[in-house]
Order: structure tokens, then C-alpha cells, then sequence
């Protein structure tokens, strides 16, 4: 067992600096040490994992469906709910996409990506894009269509756009669970022990996060950039939720269902086991 800080990487969504607040400026007990953190979007840090570069980061679901031999679920952290999924988004209301049509996504590995084959199975054309500049693609017309995630759920009609599908509202009404869609995993390499604190330090971070919740403001903000501060406040309403605490039962479920419906498509190489922790 490594006895160096342990390298930990996420997101500079405001869901996710809310939750790494404390952790990152050291304002809970814990027995671990942390390396300076990471900030990357999402689909970086999904392609970093694929290289297990982080020893503890933000991932996907859909890229932690490929990383099961290497990286064990942690319960705290995690983005999922009910009312937050993925948006398909065009400038045409009554665009049908079909075979050939160009959708962009914001990332291969991204549980968006993964929502749009489980939604379109038939053969659209995904162009892949960093997120914050899908609505821009679409709006110019340089795409069809494109899955929008984060504050994009907010400011889509300020870009001209229309809906054609909220797919974390497909997904609910056809499984009846909450939309899974980004995790913190922890590399196997740490060992069970550790990877234990690391989900209780989290889910320490968090806590303390809501008993202090104008504390961490200015980290959040700096790295929101140019957010509104509505769109900021809605993005942490919307994306931190008693799931992002622990995923329970239900949040479980719900993981294992995206996993079995990605392995029904082949969407994934393999079928890997999940493990993950509670403590």
C-alpha cells in the first residue's frame, strides 16, 4: 500500500466544487493525505481513467461501465435524481432524427452519450464535442441535433433551441428509476480500507457543506466562470441531493440497470462485475 497523497481529480461544475469544498481546502478531519486536486471536465477525466492515471475521480457512469476491473463505486459524490437528465436539443421542434443525422455529444464516454444509444439505437452520426459548446453547434447549424448536460438544461431557449426529448425523463418513465449520471470511483490500487475513508471524507465534505453553505462560494464561483448566479444556485439544487449523500438502495439499482441495458446493446466491451462501497 502507498504511503504517497492520493491523487484525486473532478469536475469545475459547481455540484461538484460545492461537494470537493472542504476536502479541497482542508476543513474536515481524516486520515488521509490528498494530492492538489485535479479540475477537468468530465470527458477528460473519463479519458484519463481509461489511462487510470487519478487514483480517486469523477467519472461517468457510462465510463465507469468500462472500468469495473479497476475502479470500485463509491456511494458518496455521485450525480443522480429525478428532473436532471440529458436534454436532445435542435433548432427545429419537429426535427426527427434519423439514420445518418449528425447529434453532437459532449464526450464518448459520457452517461449522455450512453442515454442517446439506449434512446436512438439506430444509426445517428454522434460528433463529439466539449458540452459548452454544443447549443452553440447546434444553433449554427454545423450539427442537427445535441445532448446538452449541466447548465445547458437552463439557458437552451436563450439559444434559439427547442426539446425534442428530456432523456433523463425517458429514462425514468421507462425504468421507474432515478438517472444515474456521474460518479466518484476509486482505483482498486488503494485498497478497500482506504478507498472506505476516501467515501467518508467525501461524503464528511458534503456534509459540512450544507451545515456552511456560503462558505465555499468563491471556489465555486471562480470555477463556474461566467454562470449567473440563478444558474449556479439551480445547478447545485438540481445536481447535489440526498443521492449525492448516499446512494441507497434505489441509487444502486439504478446503476445496475444502466449497466445491464448498456451490456444488452453492446455498448460496453464485456461484462465486468460492480463493486462498491457504502461505508
Amino acid at each position: 500500500m502507498t504511503s504517497n497523497p492520493i491523487s484525486i481529480g473532478y469536475s469545475p461544475c459547481p455540484n461538484d466544487t460545492y461537494i470537493f469544498n472542504a476536502l479541497a481546502h482542508g476543513l474536515i478531519k481524516t486520515p488521509l493525505a490528498f494530492a492538489e486536486p485535479v479540475l477537468a471536465d468530465v470527458e477528460e477525466l473519463n479519458q484519463r481513467a481509461m489511462r487510470q492515471d487519478l487514483d480517486v475521480t469523477k467519472l461517468s457512469f457510462h465510463a465507469l461501465g468500462h472500468l469495473l476491473d479497476h475502479y470500485v463505486l463509491l456511494s458518496a459524490g455521485a450525480a443522480l435524481g429525478r428532473g436532471c437528465g440529458p436534454l436532445l436539443v435542435s433548432r427545429d421542434q419537429d426535427f426527427a432524427p434519423s439514420p445518418g443525422a449528425r447529434i453532437a455529444i459532449p464526450g464518448k464516454y459520457t452517461t449522455a452519450a450512453l442515454l442517446l444509444g439506449l434512446y436512438l439505437p439506430e444509426a445517428v452520426e454522434t460528433v463529439a464535442m466539449r458540452f459548452d459548446g454544443i447549443m452553440a453547434a447546434v444553433a449554427s447549424g454545423e450539427v442537427d441535433a445535441g445532448v446538452i448536460i449541466h447548465e445547458g438544461r437552463f439557458t437552451y431557449r436563450k439559444q434559439g433551441l427547442a426539446c425534442l426529448q428530456d432523456l433523463g425523463q425517458w429514462w425514468e418513465e421507462t425504468t421507474g428509476f432515478p438517472i444515474p449520471l456521474g460518479c466518484i470511483a476509486a482505483h482498486k490500487r488503494l485498497g478497500m480500507d482506504r478507498i472506505r475513508e476516501v467515501n467518508r471524507a467525501i461524503r464528511a465534505s458534503l456534509l459540512w457543506m450544507r451545515e456552511h453553505p456560503q462558505a465555499g462560494r468563491e471556489y465555486i464561483r471562480t470555477h463556474a466562470q461566467e454562470m449567473d448566479e440563478k444558474v449556479l444556485d439551480a445547478h447545485i439544487q438540481l445536481y447535489v441531493n440526498d443521492f449525492s449523500v448516499e446512494l441507497a438502495d434505489e441509487g444502486i439499482g439504478a446503476v445496475q440497470e444502466l449497466l445491464r441495458r448498456g451490456w444488452q446493446q453492446n455498448l460496453f466491451a464485456g461484462r465486468q462485475e460492480l463493486t462498491w462501497v457504502r461505508e
